[in-house]
């Protein structure tokens, strides 16, 4: 019965070449060549089908020794086994044979069950040894895979335990979409360059691998003076190797201080530091510490709470007051989440809104903040009160929900009130991603009676021309815009140029941040319509801002 085994004859003669096909093909498939220049055209067509190589030396044309140079030079041929067999019992021949990278020696005439054990046997010792390096060694990179990393890691550390060692871990953002970009072939160049840099971060002492997809590690004596320059140097050098350029690419470091910890914790540790500045421009490596460690506690903490925190209606909302500038009459309201933390006290939303937009939870924040907005406006209604509108904040992902404009006109139909008393805030920056899904949104929420302010412009995002096309009522300028450009000569800055664009596209204007006399009037004799900041009032609980509303004429009903 012949098995799933392929050899490859190499062999002159061709009475032997028969015999060895007499011996041999009742177990395995037969490739046949006359000389090493014919075997090798077979390789070229069959090489991956082949196990192993039966080789004769002296031969025309190309004889074995040559042959066995030009396998034992192509990686891809390298690791198939090659038995020499020869006339005679020569030691010198066998010798030489085997320096050459021969697996085994055997001499002609053959004994058919010998010569069937030792092809049996090598061939198990090649799969056996293929297996355990399949396991050992990252197929791609040639990297050690991570099981075989983190015993080599613990050897080291094991054998100098007065040794200090730094492990480094490299971590690629986006890297699926750098192979939906660019295509499988580049992120692999990608990957290996990322594998033969942590090959030299590592040195001839230390050890490198592949403890997951697109992840790299190296272990390396400790060193001071890690520099963002040196890091920066090999994520451009990576770029330009795999032609994505646009690829970022992160570096941590933990430095072992505690070598009992599991490797794989070390790694996680140095994977953290590194995971600590995704996103942030020109921060290519970060150093895992006890400071690092406290703050990456906080936000999981942050993280595993958040659900707590909004069924137990910890999060409360603040109302930062908003002015008119031509009469310093109060005109309306921001809506602003603080967090009322048992353990750690108010919590401001620099603190947790990032992590709540990394996560998702934004979403129900925001629709949080957005009905509870609305239920204060209701009982204030109730008490008759004068009603001033109230804007909420739409972040990047309730702008891409489908449902948006319903759930939000929902809402004033729940608390029967106009749209026009909810304004929206959208973010300029979110503008930039998706501009047909926002026009098309914010062109229903219009509709539908909402008014749109453009939140934070001046940040640097936005373009004329995408302000030209984007349907809003209110441009909101930011506030460090707003705080750098009114401490510039009256003469010199863009505020002047913005406050007439905007008279121009009839746009109404509000500048937050307002902090002195000075920027007032200088927004004054700009023509502001509206602002917001500490000159006026800091945030305030809904009870405070009643105070406020009470002393508003009824001609400020809305």
């Amino acid at each position: 019965m012949t098995s799933d085994k392929t050899l490859l004859i190499v062999e002159d003669n061709a009475i032997n070449r028969q015999l060895l096909v007499e011996i041999l093909s009742a177990q395995y498939k037969l490739y046949e060549a006359e000389n090493g220049q014919a075997a090798l055209h077979v390789l070229k067509e069959h090489g991956e089908e082949i196990d192993l190589i039966l080789l004769d030396i002296i031969m025309p044309v190309m004889d074995g020794y040559t042959f066995l140079s030009h396998v034992k030079k192509d990686p891809a041929l390298a690791p198939i086994p090659v038995i020499v067999t020869t006339q005679g019992s020569a030691e010198k021949d066998e010798i030489n044979a085997l320096s050459q990278g021969a697996a085994d020696f055997v001499t002609k005439p053959y004994n058919p069950q010998i010569l069937l054990h030792r092809i049996a046997n090598i061939i198990n010792l090649q799969e056996t040894a293929s297996m355990i390096k399949l396991f050992k060694y990252d197929r791609l990179t040639g990297l050690y895979a991570k099981e075989f990393f983190a015993r080599r890691v613990r050897e080291i550390l094991n054998a100098n335990p007065d040794k200090v060692y730094d492990i480094i871990c490299s971590d690629i953002e986006n890297f699926k979409l750098v192979n939906e970009l660019f295509g499988i072939r580049a992120g692999d160049r990608l990957l290996c360059g990322v594998a033969e840099q942590c090959r030299r971060f590592a040195g001839s002492e230390g050890v490198a691998g592949r403890i997951q997809a697109d992840r790299f590690v190296c272990l390396k004596e400790h060193k001071t003076g890690y520099t963002q320059g040196m890091f920066a140097r090999a994520a451009e050098e990576l770029g330009s190797l795999s032609g994505t350029k646009s690829a970022a690419i992160k570096w941590g470091i933990y430095t072992i201080k505690n070598k009992e910890l599991e490797v794989e914790q070390m790694c996680d540790r140095a994977l953290l530091a590194a995971g600590s500045i995704k996103g942030q421009y020109g921060k290519y490596v970060a150093v895992y510490d006890d400071k690092l460690r406290s703050q990456l506690v906080r936000e999981q903490k942050i993280m595993e709470s958040m659900e707590t925190a909004l069924s137990g209606r910890q999060f409360v909302v603040y109302m930062q007051p908003k002015y008119r500038v031509s009469d310093n009459r109060l005109a309306g309201a921001e809506a602003l989440v603080r967090w009322e933390h048992p353990e750690w006290g108010m919590m401001m939303p620099g603190s947790f809104i990032p992590l709540f937009e990394k996560s998702g939870f934004i979403t129900r924040l925001d629709q949080f903040v957005w009905e509870d907005t609305c239920r204060i406006l209701q009982e204030w209604r109730a008490q008759g009160l004068p009603l001033v509108p109230v804007s909420v904040n739409v972040s990047r992902a309730d702008i891409y929900q489908a449902d948006i404009a319903e759930s939000l006109s929902g809402l004033v139909r729940k608390y029967d009130l106009p749209p026009s008393l909810l304004h929206l805030e959208i973010t300029e920056s979110a503008y930039t991603e998706n501009p047909d899904q926002i026009i098309d949104t914010v062109r229903e929420l219009r509709r539908l009676g909402f008014i749109i302010e453009m939140d934070d412009f001046g940040s640097g995002y936005s373009s004329l021309n995408m302000l030209n096309q984007m349907p809003m009522d209110i441009l909101k300028l930011d506030l460090k815009f707003i705080q750098s450009e009114t401490a510039k000569p009256a003469d010199k800055g863009v505020l002047h140029f913005i406050m007439d664009l905007a008279r121009w596209m009839k746009l109404l204007v509000i500048a937050e941040g307002v902090e002195t006399e000075a920027q007032l009037s200088r927004l004054r004799e700009l023509g502001c319509d509206y602002v917001q900041g500490f000159y006026f009032a800091k945030p305030m609980t809904p009870s405070n801002f009643q105070k406020l509303l009470a002393g508003l004429p009824p001609t400020e009903l809305k």
